[in-house]
């Protein structure tokens, strides 16, 4: 059991969940335009752990764009999308306007216990104030022996976009500006800690995986404006650089992405880990 929280850890908490919400209503439309390339990777993958079948009825927390949810439905599942962000949420259904797409909130449900089959959180955790109250929360909402399913992006040794902006604002710019503290982006890369939060939060047969996934895009640019302008962290940690280390990272990201060049597009290792749990 968790101990409960100071004033001043609470607050911290809502500081940096306003600072996402706020960052997703601006951030939505690029992150679409930039990762609708790789994200619905893992959302295809997601729908398998979570054995999403025809007629159950599941709900795809976070749903951004839509693309969990479109592939639990493609299956003939009955499902429900929500996201903190309206700019999410209008994006979702003019994408796919045949789903049931709502605002809510990943830490505080306002659905009924024991009401889903599954739950699909596609890169969501990393985003959360505290995504182990969202793990809670799943289990609360599903009905016994109903899955839960996360993906998170790997390592940043792995993932390699991120791996490279760190490492070159690290060489070119400053690392240490002021942005709202949250949880460690890549806490749930750990394969073990995934394992162990499911657990904490009531899941039985929980176990977290690699999932190798690729960003194939044709002009070199994409990886850094996408990050900019279609990411809440890394995005507001680019945007708080001077202008002049600003086109340093940009153009030392160019060189660093032409070493993935294949022909007449860049094939960028981008890998997921996957998680999964099952309510007792």
């Amino acid at each position: 059991m968790s101990l409960p929280k100071t004033l001043s850890e609470h607050a911290e908490e809502q500081a940096f969940k306003q600072f996402e919400k706020a960052g997703w209503e601006e951030a939505a439309g690029p992150y679409h335009q930039g990762f609708a390339a790789i994200t619905p990777q893992a959302a295809q993958a997601l729908v398998r752990q979570a054995a999403v079948s025809a007629g159950q009825r599941v709900l795809d927390v976070a749903t951004g764009p839509g693309y969990a949810a479109a592939a639990a439905a493609l299956r003939g599942a009955r499902v429900l999308g929500i996201d903190i962000a309206e700019a999410a949420v209008a994006l979702a259904r003019v994408e796919y306007p045949g789903l049931e797409i709502r605002l809510g909130d990943a830490e505080a449900l306002e659905l009924p216990d024991a009401g889903f089959d599954a739950v699909l959180m596609n890169f969501v955790l990393m985003h959360l104030a505290d995504p182990d109250k969202a793990l809670r929360e799943a289990l609360r909402v599903l009905k016994p022996g109903g899955r839960v399913a996360y993906s998170v992006w790997d390592r940043p040794g792995e993932a390699v976009a991120f791996g490279l902006v760190v490492d070159l604002v690290k060489a070119h710019g400053n690392p240490a500006v002021p942005l709202p503290q949250g949880p460690a982006f890549f806490r749930f890369a750990d394969l073990d800690e995934g394992r162990r939060s499911l657990e904490r939060a009531g899941f039985i047969q929980a176990h977290s995986e690699v999932f190798p996934q690729y960003w194939r895009f044709s002009e070199p640019d994409t990886v850094f404006q996408t990050l900019l302008k279609g990411t809440v962290r890394t995005g507001a940690l680019l945007r708080a650089q001077e202008p002049a280390a600003l086109a340093r990272i940009q153009e030392a990201l160019r060189q660093e992405l032409a070493k993935y060049r294949v022909g007449e597009e860049y094939l960028l290792p981008m890998p997921a880990v996957l998680g999964v749990g099952v309510k007792p």
